[in-house]
């Protein structure tokens, strides 16, 4: 029995797979999938973006002051950022 994280048997997947098929057609299913993939990895990407710049100006104000006190919220707040970006990237 396949099992999803949500508790998904293989007839309730098999069930949903009908049911997309009957609403979108076999023709447009594909489509749907590759747009899907194409917004995660989008979302993933200006993630990442963000997390990096952030990261880059905090060393460099880092940098410029030399404060130990920033550099411990800095590392509190990349912490924060992976804790939230965690749930989004994909496990590998």
């Amino acid at each position: 029995m396949l099992t999803l994280p949500l508790f998904i048997s293989g007839a309730e997947i098999a069930f949903i797979m009908f049911i997309l098929v009957m609403v979108f057609g076999a023709d447009k299913i594909p489509e749907i999938a590759r747009g899907l993939g194409k917004g995660m990895r989008t979302l993933k990407d200006a993630t990442n973006d963000i997390k990096s710049e952030i990261t880059s100006s905090a060393e460099k104000h880092l940098e410029n002051t030399g404060g130990d006190d920033i550099k411990k919220e800095v590392d509190q707040v990349k912490d924060d950022i992976e804790e939230i970006t965690g749930s989004i990237r994909r496990k590998r």
